[in-house]
């Protein structure tokens, strides 16, 4: 649902479809579009992502959070050197913001002029610092939650995203 939001403006035109049982007139996306998730966490809504727009491009943005500082630090990142599409920034959780300012200025150095940030749930601090350093990119959030923590975690949140999906959580809540 919050991808379908995210592409109200992208522009679709009729095209010529033949299927098994005759020809139609379908829809096709004028405009090149790209999933660039923040690894892990992001990986999981690549798969629904493509359901809806299957021609998309993947690309990966390998950032992780310092513990102590909380800054992002970069390790792996595959997108084009002259990206041109339309990228959509997919990560669970928005919570320093820390991650989606730097997949942002990644993008930006590739030359991605239209990005957007999707993500489940975020903290009004990370809301803060994604529209203070790039107030150009929407950010589509399903909900927002009260605050960070002394961690940086978001309250009440998930925990860590990435760990929980992929069942590797270092900090044990009561519940888990």
């Amino acid at each position: 649902m919050l991808l379908y939001e995210a592409t109200q403006e992208l522009t679709p035109v009729e095209c010529p479809v033949t299927t098994p049982m005759g020809s139609t007139v379908g829809k096709v996306l004028v405009e090149e579009i790209a999933f660039a998730p923040i690894l892990r966490a992001g990986l999981t809504m690549v798969d629904p992502a493509m359901e809806m727009i299957p021609t998309a491009q993947i690309w990966h943005i390998g950032l992780y959070r310092e513990e102590e500082t909380l800054r992002p630090i970069e390790y792996y990142t595959n997108v084009p050197r002259k990206a041109t599409a339309e990228a959509f920034i997919l990560d669970p959780m928005l919570a320093t913001g820390g991650s989606a300012v730097a997949a942002v200025d990644i993008l930006k150095k590739s030359g991605v002029r239209n990005i957007k940030f999707v993500g489940l749930i975020a903290a009004p601090e990370g809301i803060e610092r994604l529209s203070s350093a790039h107030p150009e990119v929407p950010i589509h959030i399903a909900a927002v939650d009260e605050c960070l923590n002394e961690i940086g975690y978001i309250v009440p949140g998930l925990g860590d995203a990435g760990d929980r999906l992929f069942g590797t959580s270092r900090h044990r809540l009561s519940g888990d």
